[in-house]
């Protein structure tokens, strides 16, 4: 075996030949070798000094060394113990691609990698979450392209500094961040980095493109939330140029639903020069080290403002336990270019935190208007410094319906805490129960009696 390296590909017999097309000369010797750690010196070690002594060179200049493959609770796999997973199992029930995404993410340097079902399910569901996506842009978003359009939406290369400049701020946002991930990926690759460049390509996937982007393309695309034109057909180009270099830094990890994806994609036409028009053998989206892709950190810094407020006024739907499909008023008070920013976006807002469009405004920092609103009865979310949005309590609930709600939920947390309370203070209980179970009743009572305070805070705040 410590010969593999070089017999494979044509030693003995093309050692002295001096056909540089010959299998030896164009494969031997290699750039990196790929193990486990157990191996080092059973095999590794064998292949280098053999193939120092017969070929004069060795066979390759890394040693990619990662953890064993162990069992969920970090036993290594036995028969005896019965705990060996089959990975024809695994792939039959979660995939190829779910699998290999697991091992590869999984590995960090000098540690095993337990082999989690849980995990390998989650990412099968992230491989479901890539599919829906490409499902969104070509069943709906590309539905109305002409061929024309079509054909210009191929990416045949990174988006330039003129068309990205002349984008809307959520297009520049999520572009700077894919450009970002894709620099943050190549670096991480060149350094052996693989779990934390999968994980990335799985953060920006699902957090941004899919719950931010995917959403605000909607108010692009369709006239119903104020999209149509050249607003549909701009989405469409930052939808495609996304999808495709997203896969394209994932295509390592699942090469197989990405490849599939990949050709449901505008793409150019395969050329004569092209053995196969394939993701596997497309160019990575950034060739060139030298020439950094566009970004816009400005962009970047306002949009999260604007996610900021979203969140926020979610989080008041939730804590106020509004209605899901009741839309509410707002009026959100910003200066400067974040105002700007804020209402050139109100139609995002009204579609992402369930606005009421007839009852939202934006209006600049101490203003009359900004005055009068904080006076009034509302709900103040302070997003950062210079940003905020009030939410009247008129159109959040029905105010006599939530006292009445939160005052029976105090008589039960008082009738809980008086009973628990009345166990502790028992010395019976406290000098025969267990330890445990005297920790967990007190856990307990501490949390019964926050809730009590936040209840009584909702019902002086109403």
């Amino acid at each position: 075996s410590g010969l593999w390296p070089f017999a494979t590909v044509g030693w003995p017999q093309d050692e002295n030949a001096d056909d540089p097309n010959s299998d030896l000369a164009r494969f031997y010797p290699g750039t990196c070798l790929e193990t486990g750690y157990d191996i080092l010196f059973f095999w590794v070690a064998r292949m280098v000094m053999l193939g120092i002594e017969l070929t004069g060179v060795s066979p390759f200049q890394v040693i990619y060394l990662h953890g064993l493959v162990r069992a969920a609770d970090n036993t290594k796999m036995s028969k005896t113990k019965g705990n060996v997973v089959d990975p024809l199992d695994t792939v039959g029930e979660y995939g190829a691609d779910s699998l290999r995404y697991s091992l590869v993410t999984g590995v960090t340097p000098g540690q095993d990698i337990p082999l989690n079902m849980e995990k390998i399910a989650a990412n099968k569901a992230f491989a479901n979450k890539l599919w829906n996506c490409c499902k969104f842009v070509t069943d709906n978003a590309l539905k109305d392209a002409g061929e024309e359009e079509l054909a210009s939406l191929c990416v045949t290369g990174p988006m330039g500094k003129e068309e990205f400049e002349n984008l809307a701020l959520p297009e520049r946002y999520i572009i700077s961040k894919c450009h970002e991930l894709v620099a943050s990926v190549t670096s991480d690759i060149e350094k052996y980095q693989l779990g934390a460049a999968g994980s990335k390509i799985y953060e920006f996937l699902w957090d941004q493109y899919a719950d931010w982007y995917i959403e605000i393309s909607k108010t692009r695309l369709y006239e119903g939330f104020g999209g149509g034109g050249d607003d549909a057909k701009t989405a469409r180009r930052v939808l495609v140029y996304i999808l495709d270099t997203s896969m394209r830094l994932l295509h390592p990890y699942m090469p197989y639903v990405t490849e599939q994806l990949w050709h449901h994609l505008p793409r150019a036409p395969k050329t004569d020069d092209m053995a196969a028009n394939a993701l596997m053998l497309a160019d990575w989206p950034q060739m060139d080290d030298n020439a950094p892709l566009v970004t816009d950190k400005d962009a970047i810094a306002t949009f999260e403002v604007f996610q900021a407020l979203t969140r926020s006024i979610r989080n008041a739907r939730a804590e106020y336990n509004v209605e899901q499909g009741k839309k509410i008023s707002a009026t959100i008070v910003a200066s400067g270019h974040l105002k700007e920013a804020i209402e050139a976006e109100v139609k995002s807002l009204v579609m992402l935190a369930k606005l009421d469009p007839e009852q939202v405004a934006v209006v600049e920092s101490g203003s009359d208007e900004a005055k009068e609103v904080s006076a009034g009865d509302s709900a103040q979310l302070v997003v950062q410094d210079g940003v905020e949005a009030y939410l009247p309590l008129s159109g959040l609930i029905d105010v006599e319906k939530e006292k009445a709600r939160l005052e029976k939920q105090s008589t039960k947390l008082a009738k809980e805490i008086e009973k628990l309370a009345g166990r502790l203070q028992s010395k019976g209980f406290v000098d025969k129960a267990p330890p445990a179970v005297v920790d967990k009743a007190r856990a307990e009572l501490a949390e019964l009696e926050d809730q009590a305070s936040k209840v009584q805070s909702s019902l002086e705040t109403l």
